[in-house]
C-alpha cells in the first residue's frame, strides 16, 4: 500500500495545485464563468470516452502500464497549460488530460485487487489520506507561486505528475489479473455504448442504492470544487481586493489539514466502532449543511466555518467506495469502480457548467443551494438504500439493531 499511497499522493498534488488555479488562469485567457465550467465538462467528456477503455485494458495487462499512461496524459495535459496561448488550446489541454484520465479509478482497482473485503474502507481510506495531504500542500503551492505568475504553478504540477510517472514505474508491484491470490477483480469492462450493461447494474437493489448515491455526492462536490473560485472572488475580499487564488489555496490547505485527521489511523477505528452506512450518513449531512452555510457567506469567518462542516463531508468517498465492492462479486468490482468513474464523469459534465452559468447571471447564493440540494438526496438515499445480503452474512457486526 505504501508505493499506492505515495503515487496517488503526489498524482494529487498535481491535481491540487491546479483545482484553485484554472478558473482565475482561464479567467486571465478571456473565459466567461460558464466556459470555466465547461473547461471541467470537456476534461469529464473525454474521461467518460476513455475511462472504460483503459479499465478493459488494464483487466489483461494489470493496472501498472494503464497507470503509467494515464500520467503520461496528465504530464503533457499540464505542459500544454502552461504555455496555452489562448483558450481554444486551454480546451485542447484539458481534452488530452481527460482523454488519459484514469488514475484514480485505476489506484483502487488495483487496491481492490490486493485487499480482503474487510479491510478495502481502510485501505480506500489510503486514498483519502493521500487527497488530505493534497489539498493541504497541493493549493498552499499554488497560492505562493501564483503571486508571482499564473505559469509557475502549473510547470510545478507538471514536475510532480513527471515524478509520479518514475514512483509508479521504480515503486509499484506488477499484479496481473488471475497471477496470484487475491486474483483482483477481472472481467470485462463496460464500453461507453453498452448502455444495456449499465442499466443491469441498475436493476440490482443494493448496488443501484449505492450507485445514485454515489453520483449524488459526485455531481455536488464537482460543481463545489470547480464554483468555489468563481463563487469568492465575487463574494469575499481581502484587504480590499476580491478573493484570488493565493487566499483561496491557503483555504484548500486548511480543508486538506481537517481531511488528514478524519480520514487518517482514526477512520479504520470508527469504521469498528460505527459501521460504514453510519458514517456515510454523517458525511452526507456534512456535505449539505456545509454548502448550506457557504451558500450564505459573505465573510471569511463565515467560509472557514463552511470548510470545517464540509470536511465532514471526507467519511462518504471512502465508506461508499468499499460499500459499492462489497455490493457485487469480485469478479464485477473492476466493471463497477470503472462504472463510478463514468457516474463521476457525467457529474463533471453537468455540474460545473450549471454551476458556472449559475454564477455567470449572479444566482451566487443559488449555486450553494443547489449543490446543498443534491448532497441531501444523497442523505435521504442513504437512509432508504438496503444492506446487500452477502454483506450482512460476511459482518454481522454492522447490522441496525
Amino acid at each position: 500500500m505504501l508505493p499506492i499511497f505515495l503515487i496517488v499522493a503526489v498524482d494529487v498534488l498535481g491535481l491540487t495545485i491546479m483545482i484553485p488555479l484554472l478558473p482565475y488562469y482561464a479567467e486571465k485567457l478571456g473565459a466567461s464563468p460558464f466556459q470555466v465550467g465547461w473547461l471541467i465538462g470537456v476534461y469529464a467528456i473525454f474521461q467518460l470516452i476513455s475511462g472504460p477503455l483503459l479499465g478493459r485494458m488494464s483487466d489483461h495487462t494489470g493496472r501498472k502500464p494503464l497507470l503509467i499512461v494515464s500520467q503520461i496524459g496528465t504530464f503533457i495535459g499540464f505542459l500544454i497549460t502552461a504555455y496555452a496561448p489562448n483558450l481554444m488550446i486551454l480546451f485542447l489541454a484539458r481534452s488530452i488530460d481527460g482523454a488519459t484520465a484514469g488514475n484514480l479509478s485505476l489506484a483502487q482497482a488495483y487496491i481492490s485487487d490486493v485487499t480482503k473485503p474487510e479491510d478495502r474502507a481502510k485501505s480506500f481510506g489510503i486514498i483519502g489520506i493521500a487527497f488530505g495531504l493534497g489539498f493541504l500542500i497541493g493549493p498552499a503551492i499554488s497560492g505562493f507561486l501564483a503571486g508571482y505568475d499564473y505559469r509557475y504553478p502549473i510547470l510545478a504540477a507538471a514536475a510532480l505528475s513527471a515524478t509520479s510517472i518514475l514512483a509508479t514505474s521504480l515503486l509499484l508491484p506488477s499484479v496481473k489479473p488471475g497471477a496470484g491470490k487475491p486474483s483482483g477483480p477481472g472481467g470485462t469492462r463496460i464500453s461507453l455504448v453498452q448502455w444495456g450493461a449499465y442499466a443491469e447494474y441498475f436493476r440490482k437493489p443494493a448496488l443501484a442504492a449505492r450507485l445514485f448515491e454515489f453520483f449524488a455526492f459526485a455531481f455536488s462536490f464537482a460543481m463545489f470544487v470547480s464554483g468555489l473560485p468563481l463563487f469568492v472572488e465575487r463574494r469575499l475580499t481581502y484587504n480590499g481586493m476580491p478573493f484570488g487564488p493565493r487566499q483561496l489555496g491557503y483555504v484548500w490547505a486548511f480543508a486538506g489539514f481537517l481531511g488528514i485527521l478524519l480520514q487518517g489511523p482514526g477512520l479504520k477505528r470508527l469504521v469498528e466502532r460505527f459501521g460504514e452506512k453510519p458514517l456515510l450518513r454523517v458525511g452526507f449531512m456534512g456535505y449539505a449543511v456545509g454548502y448550506l452555510i457557504l451558500s450564505l457567506c459573505h465573510t471569511i469567518p463565515m467560509l472557514l466555518l463552511a470548510t470545517v462542516v464540509t470536511s465532514i463531508g471526507g467519511l462518504v468517498r471512502p465508506t461508499l467506495t468499499a460499500m459499492i465492492t462489497h455490493a457485487t462479486s469480485r469478479e464485477e468490482q473492476g466493471v463497477v469502480l470503472g462504472l463510478t468513474q463514468s457516474l463521476t464523469s457525467v457529474a463533471q459534465i453537468c455540474a460545473p457548467p450549471l454551476g458556472g452559468l449559475l454564477i455567470e447571471r449572479g444566482f451566487l447564493t443559488g449555486w450553494g443551494l443547489v449543490a446543498s440540494a443534491v448532497a441531501a438526496v444523497g442523505l435521504v438515499l442513504a437512509y432508504r438504500s438496503i444492506e446487500p445480503a452477502s454483506a450482512l452474512a460476511s459482518t454481522p457486526d454492522r447490522i441496525d439493531t
